[in-house]
């Protein structure tokens, strides 16, 4: 069990997301991925911990997930979880970063790379 002190934020992307165009870049199929994987002696297994945040938004779209709560009015710089193109955008990101090593020595699934 994790303790956890502080605050978290949750905010209801809802309507935004209705007003999205949405990008519909592939995942891999997990199938797929253990086929390509299997039979290697040894595995690496990684986890690209707090990854959506490391994702700047664009300034003219950071008013788009402004939100409001008793200590202010603020808007996400990084990517948060909740926003329907938050998986694609992120899938899309880690693919073209690891595009040489993907297939080949690595697998990469949203923030899990296994090596």
């Amino acid at each position: 069990m994790r303790l956890t002190t502080g605050w978290r934020v949750c905010i209801d992307f809802r309507k935004l997301n209705a007003d999205t165009k949405k990008d519909h870049f592939p995942l891999p199929f997990l199938d797929q991925v253990l086929e390509r994987v299997a039979g290697h002696d040894y595995y690496c297994f990684l986890d690209g911990y707090s990854g959506y945040f490391q994702i700047a938004i664009a300034l003219e779209d950071q008013e788009k997930t402004t939100f409001t709560c008793p200590f202010g009015t603020y808007a996400y710089k990084c990517m948060p979880f909740g926003l329907c193109n938050a998986s694609a955008t992120f899938q899309r990101c880690m693919l073209s970063i690891f595009s040489d090593m993907v297939e080949r020595i690595m697998e990469v699934f949203m923030d899990d790379l296994i090596v």
